[in-house]
């Protein structure tokens, strides 16, 4: 797509009305998604990702100019590799289109079914949500992902991106458009708001009656701001202060892959770890070590007073030392807090004072530490012996992902094909009507 191409849509002078009937839009097709087979959704969805593919060089091309004005502007390091797309993401993004469309269609399926002795059935079934607002920032990968389980779930899709990636977004949307137009699936199941002003999220957020769900993705400001103002249900995503913590067991040549991994593979997502936590026991011997790969490596270490001594002592001084905002941040950079705890005990008060309910480690080499770690640790996702790095829906298998929940209620973790469903009872008789006394159940 060339740098001077004009905007995605021709916006209506006044901003209520725009968003209005793009979310008017979304909901007119509903009918349509939550009535296509599944055959039907996959064939689009493979469409999408040939004519994706084919369009990557427009794609590219309207990324450059994002990122060129992001350099402009002075984004930093993080977020211009949040924004940044090359034929490595296109090609992910087109594996995560038909990974979903190898994946089992939800919709439709019975969770449960009770027979009355009076014969009259009831099925529990799940359905599509209805219109999805997602509103998100920087990583135009969203935009496919969203797309794709929104339109595998009989969902219809309401996307509004950040300022920063407007151009990637339109070209993203246009070729999901090609690729359902030439599916012959309604291209107003994925609207898209490129207007950039601010309002546009709260006229998304606060459209009772339009919208079903809203979605944010992205820093705390934005997650905060939009479950403080909305008017429709919100699941809260993303924010990741995530920990590992080193027990005093540890296999430390498995903690060295561990802490480099979940810290350095990829410093700017939400499951990227936060803080280490390291136990007394270990810290004299393995602490150095771990500091100096980490430095090596290019990060930042901000650490506890009981740390700085030990690396001190060291040679590995001088390195800052750790404040309370520090425990409280997700740096998204190459920036690590470390503390030295006294026992599992204090690890896990740490982690329920300062985390997020995100993701969060322990290495040990002891199972009643581990039992205890994975059952009391209140977060999405709990590992043991493994990297935060996998909190992840591709690397739990669902294909893509819309957001990792932090929530408790609905979904929770990577929220995949059956996160973007909700169920509906339907009820089969033969001429049934009420009695004074309830017939009991049969559940199957």
């Amino acid at each position: 797509m060339p740098a001077s191409r004009p905007e995605f849509a021709s916006p209506a002078s006044d901003l209520k009305d725009y968003v209005t009937n793009r979310l008017q839009n979304a909901r007119a097709v509903l009918p349509i998604l939550a009535g296509l087979p599944a055959e039907a959704k996959n064939a689009a969805l493979q469409q999408i990702a040939r004519t994706l593919w084919e369009a990557r060089r427009d794609v590219l091309a309207a990324n450059a100019v994002d990122l060129a004005a992001a350099r402009r502007d002075g984004m930093d390091a993080t977020r211009l590799d949040r924004l940044l797309l090359d034929e490595e993401r296109i090609r992910q993004m087109q594996e995560g289109l038909e990974t979903v469309a190898s994946l089992p269609d939800p919709v439709g399926n019975c969770l449960e079914t009770t027979i009355r002795q009076d014969g009259l059935r009831i099925d529990k079934v799940r359905v599509p949500i209805g219109v999805v607002s997602i509103v998100y920032e920087s990583r135009p990968n969203v935009t496919v992902d969203a797309a794709a389980i929104a339109f595998k779930t009989g969902n219809a899709a309401v996307l509004r991106g950040g300022r920063e990636a407007l151009r990637s977004n339109q070209a993203l949307v246009e070729a999901i458009h090609q690729g359902l137009a030439a599916a012959g699936m309604p291209t107003k199941a994925v609207q898209f708001i490129d207007r950039v002003e601010h309002e546009t999220v709260d006229l998304m957020i606060r459209a009772r009656g339009l919208v079903d769900l809203a979605i944010p993705r992205g820093g705390a400001g934005l997650i905060s701001y939009v479950a403080e103002r909305a008017l429709v249900p919100v699941i809260e995503t993303g924010v990741g202060n995530c920990h590992v913590f080193v027990d005093r067991t540890a296999d430390l040549a498995m903690a060295d892959a561990i802490v480099i991994n979940a810290k350095t593979q990829r410093p700017s997502v939400c499951n990227a770890m936060e803080t280490l936590l390291v136990h007394e026991a270990v810290a004299q011997a393995w602490l150095p070590q771990i500091a100096a790969e980490l430095i090596g490596r290019g990060v930042e270490l901000r650490v506890c007073a009981r740390g700085k001594e030990i690396l001190a002592l060291s040679g590995l001084s001088p390195v800052l030392e750790a404040t309370e905002e520090d425990w409280a941040t997700e740096f998204l950079r190459p920036v690590l807090a470390i503390r030295v705890v006294r026992d599992l005990a204090s690890a896990m008060d740490h982690i329920a004072q300062y985390g997020t309910r995100h993701s969060e480690a322990i290495v040990t080499e002891d199972p009643k530490a581990a039992d205890t770690f994975l059952t009391q640790v209140d977060a999405a996702a709990v590992y043991h012996n493994a990297s935060t790095r996998f909190t992840d829906g591709y690397e739990f298998g669902f294909g893509v992902e819309i957001g990792i929940s932090t929530q408790k209620l609905h979904a929770r973790g990577p929220m995949g094909l059956k996160e973007l469903t909700s169920y509906k009872y339907i009820v089969r008789g033969q001429g049934h009507v009420r009695g004074n006394s309830p017939a009991t159940p049969q559940v199957r």
